[in-house]
């Protein structure tokens, strides 16, 4: 689930109910994707959640549903067929630009990919296209059958056996999957493109990706998913292809409305659901998450709150001694601030007190490492020194702070504590 997550249902081409998910933003709302999954897969496959998270963290809401027969959604898979599937996009499509607003975004794994290459030319809307593990053609999808497909062929129907599963196939979706061009639709698109694909791909092999961007005119963009395997079901490849979809929309997205143009005024921070405590942080127009590393139960997708309260140590302190410098007119090299943090006992800290050092109590010490490129003489180390422990953070960090909490209900307008 992303930051907010709204179970939904709309007809399909057929007049079957689909299963959806909009994945929504919290905070300000920038566009809209729309993402078709992979042949006999769904909604709720891992890589489709992990690219619905990060586009939620870029403003973007996405829309996820299952195709007729497949998922949760009603119909018989069956009757279905690669125009049918391009028909159930185009039924998301007016479903978004009818409730909410025209996606902006197709993105499409596998033959879902295909899929959106073959629809984009029907959604004005779109400003951008990218597929994951893609075929350059929808009779690829036919090599997964194997034997099953002479039988199809001879009898009109015939059970495949598709990732561990058993599939009725009529052969009106063998006759449909041959006849698609999807190389005249990607010819066609006048539309950004990112093809995503691993070489290492064994479902779909990595020249499709060569034979659509070949076909593709530009703006076009080829990225490789490295040692990913076709399903990104490695977590760090799902994340990275999601990481670079949302970097690469990002670029025509400019027109929208920027991101938090009514920014909050504090920080806020949620839960995500994704994971045990992965929490998505909204501070003024930016968004980022906070989470804990792996070992500690997380999943270790954003800096953790101590991290997060180092990291504002080491900005500060960087800011404050570039205004300086720039106040003093000293030449300064690039500045680099390491901060770490541990508990010791008071009275192993050289910089506490003697009543400090006596209490036997532990405390935080941060401990910052300043390097300056260039040289430093010593009457400069000095005054870094001096300069840096004006840090607002810093002095912040040294004297007793107060926190005033406030539980509300949600919706409740924010109750600020002086």
């Amino acid at each position: 689930m992303a930051f907010n997550t709204q179970r939904l249902q709309f007809a399909g081409h057929s007049g079957a109910t689909l299963a959806a998910r909009l994945d929504l933003p919290n905070g300000q709302l920038r566009a809209y994707a729309l993402f078709a999954h992979c042949f006999t897969c769904s909604k709720d496959l891992a890589a489709a959640r992990r690219i619905a998270v990060e586009l939620a963290r870029e403003g973007v809401a996405v829309l996820r549903f299952d195709f007729t027969g497949l998922g949760s959604s009603e119909g018989e898979f069956a009757s279905t067929n690669f125009s049918s599937n391009v028909a159930d996009l185009l039924s998301a499509v007016d479903y978004l630009r009818n409730h909410y607003q025209a996606p902006s975004l197709l993105i499409g794994h596998s033959l879902g990919g295909a899929a959106v290459l073959a629809v984009a030319k029907d959604v004005p809307e779109v400003r951008a296209v990218a597929t994951i593990g893609a075929p350059a053609d929808a009779a690829h999808v036919l090599k997964n059958f194997g034997a099953s497909l002479k039988d199809i062929e001879e009898s009109g129907e015939a059970e495949v056996g598709l990732a561990g599963r058993k599939f009725l196939v009529k052969k009106q979706f063998v006759d449909d999957a041959r006849a698609q061009r999807i190389s005249d639709a990607v010819a066609a698109l006048k539309k950004p493109l990112l093809i995503l694909h691993s070489p290492l791909d064994q479902t779909v092999g990595i020249e499709n990706a060569t034979d659509i961007f070949l076909a593709a005119k530009h703006p076009k963009s080829f990225v490789s998913l490295d040692r990913a395997d076709h399903l990104l079901t490695k977590p760090e490849d799902a994340t990275f292809a999601a990481r670079v979809i949302s970097g690469w929309l990002t670029h025509y997205l400019t027109a929208d409305t920027p991101q938090g143009t009514a920014p909050v005024e504090h920080v806020r921070v949620t839960e995500t659901g994704e994971g045990k405590f992965q929490n998505a942080v909204q501070a003024g127009r930016h968004r980022l998450f906070a989470d804990e590393p792996e070992s500690a139960g997380g999943l270790d997708s954003g800096a953790s709150p101590y991290d997060f309260l180092s990291i504002a140590l080491g900005a500060c302190t960087s800011m404050t001694l570039r205004i300086y410098a720039e106040h003093k007119k000293l030449t300064l090299g690039r500045i680099t601030v390491d901060v770490s943090l541990a508990k010791i006992h008071a009275r192993d800290c050289e910089e506490c007190t003697e009543p400090e050092r006596g209490s036997g109590a532990k405390i935080d010490r941060f401990e910052r490492v300043i390097s300056v490129e260039g040289e430093v003489s010593d009457e400069l180390r000095a005054k870094i020194i001096e300069i840096a422990a004006k840090c607002p953070v810093h002095r912040t960090l040294e004297t007793v702070a107060k926190v005033a909490t406030v539980v509300r209900p949600e919706g409740e307008s924010m109750l600020r504590q002086l």
